[in-house]
């Protein structure tokens, strides 16, 4: 139900005029439909041929759909632009997706990862020490913990 009122325009796939309860006036307003959405479930299933197939359409569904704003065609097709420039952004996150999966099994057992695949953290986080380095001891130092180890005492409880 639609509590203020909306332009109402006869489109396929459209509902009827929906009633309020405000007091009971018909009140034009659109139900959202669902049509042509894309998942992106079903999107990775598909191959990277279809996936960049489904690209191409949608870019050009979306050229039409601007040319259409601009001419001021039926308002329907202006309500669709904010559906398909999301379903473009949902199959460009698939196919990225999907290039960076199988670029991280292909440098899985190399000893170096390429900077974008490697983990963001902070900066200050990437420049620190790593274990080994942090708790490494020099020969002097492992002898003098070996011959002298710290005291330990028996506290009162």
């Amino acid at each position: 139900m639609c509590p203020v009122r909306c332009a109402w325009f006869a489109a396929p796939g459209r509902s009827t005029l929906l009633t309020t309860n405000l007091d009971s006036r018909l009140l034009p307003c659109f139900a959202l439909t669902q049509a042509s959405k894309v998942k992106a479930s079903e999107l990775r299933s598909s191959s990277k041929a279809d996936l960049l197939a489904k690209l191409t359409e949608l870019k050009t569904e979306l050229a039409a759909l601007r040319v259409a704003q601009v001419s001021n065609a039926n308002a329907s097709k202006v309500g669709k632009i904010k559906g398909v420039r999301k379903a473009i952004a949902r199959v460009k996150t698939v196919i990225t997706q999907t290039q960076r999966a199988e670029l991280r099994k292909f440098y899985a057992n190399s000893k170096y990862l390429p900077r974008d695949l490697r983990a963001k953290r902070t900066r200050a986080l990437r420049r620190a020490l790593t274990p080994e380095e942090k708790y490494a001891k020099t020969e002097r130092q492992a002898k003098k913990l070996a011959h002298f180890p710290p005291r330990r005492y028996a506290v009162k409880a």
